[in-house]
C-alpha cells in the first residue's frame, strides 16, 4: 500500500528547497525586493508573493485534490490541507536579516502530520512527520532537558492582535521569574529552535496557523511540550501558542497564564 504521507513529506521537502531558492533571489538582490506594508509592522515583499505562487503551483501539480491555505493567498480549511507561509519573518527578510524561513505543513482532518521549515539564508532544513521524529539537516533533534526557569531562554512572540500591555506583561512576568527573554520575529523559527534545544520556550498570545503549523509538528516530534493549539477554529482564526522544553511546561504555563 502506498504511504501517501511519506510521498507528501518527500515532495514538500523538494518544494521547500525550490521555494527557498526563489526567496533567496530577492534576499540577495538578484530580484527587486519591492517592500510594501499591509499595516504597522506588517511587512510584504515581492519575494513573499513569488514564493507562495511557486509553492501553490507545485502542490497543485502533485496533489490536485488537496486544499491550500497560505498567508498571502488565503484559502479554506479541508480534510487534506497544506498550510504555508512563504516567508515567515518578513520584517527580518526586508531588513536583510537572515532569520527568516519557508514554512509548510500538511494537516489531515485537523491533525498536523508533516512540517518543513527551511531557512535558506542559514542553510538549515527542519523536517518532521507525526510519529517519525524530527531532524535538522538530516540529524535527529530533541528539546532541551532544562528544568530550571532561572536557566531558561524563552522567546515571546509579539502579536498586533493583542494589547501591547499583555505582551509586556508576559515579558515582565517571565523575567521576574528569572528567565532570559528574547524575540527573533519568526514564529516558525521560534518553534523549531525549541525543538532543537537552542531555546527553552516559545510563547505568543495569538499566532496564525501558517506561522506555527509546521513548527508545531517539528517541536512535537522533538519532544517539546505544547498546548492544544489546533483546538476550535485555530486553522482559520489562530490561537495562543505555548511550546516549551518538557520539564518546564507546567511552570511556564502557570507563569504566563495560558
Amino acid at each position: 500500500m502506498t504511504d501517501t504521507l511519506e510521498l507528501r513529506r518527500q515532495a514538500i521537502t523538494g518544494i521547500a528547497l525550490e521555494a527557498g531558492a526563489i526567496a533567496m533571489r530577492f534576499f540577495t538582490g538578484v530580484e527587486q525586493l519591492a517592500v510594501s506594508m499591509k499595516g504597522a509592522q506588517d511587512w510584504l515583499t515581492a519575494g513573499d508573493g513569488a514564493t507562495e505562487t511557486h509553492i501553490r503551483k507545485r502542490l497543485g501539480e502533485i496533489f490536485p485534490d488537496d486544499a491550500i491555505l497560505g498567508e498571502e493567498g488565503g484559502g479554506v480549511a479541508a480534510d487534506d490541507l497544506w498550510i504555508i507561509d512563504p516567508i515567515d519573518g518578513t520584517a527580518n527578510f526586508a531588513h536583510h536579516d537572515r532569520n527568516w524561513c519557508v514554512s509548510i505543513a500538511f494537516v489531515r482532518k485537523g491533525v498536523p502530520e508533516i512540517g518543513v521549515v527551511y531557512a535558506p539564508a542559514l542553510g538549515e532544513m527542519f523536517i518532521a512527520r507525526r510519529g517519525h521524529g524530527a531532524t535538522l539537516n538530516g540529524e535527529a533533534i530533541k528539546a532541551a532537558p532544562t528544568n530550571d526557569i532561572k536557566r531558561a531562554s524563552i522567546e515571546v512572540g509579539w502579536s498586533m492582535r493583542r494589547p501591547q500591555s499583555s505582551y509586556l506583561g508576559i515579558v515582565e512576568t517571565l523575567m521576574s521569574a528569572g528567565a532570559s527573554v528574547r524575540r527573533s520575529a519568526s514564529g516558525a523559527l521560534g518553534m523549531v529552535y525549541v525543538a532543537a534545544g537552542r531555546t527553552d520556550g516559545y510563547v505568543e498570545l495569538h499566532i496564525n496557523s501558517w506561522d506555527v503549523a509546521a513548527g508545531y509538528v517539528i517541536a512535537r516530534e522533538a519532544g517539546a511540550s505544547l498546548n492544544d493549539y489546533f483546538a476550535g477554529d485555530a486553522i482559520m482564526t489562530g490561537n495562543p501558542i505555548i511550546c516549551t522544553a518538557p520539564r518546564l511546561s507546567d511552570l511556564v504555563r502557570k507563569t504566563v497564564g495560558i
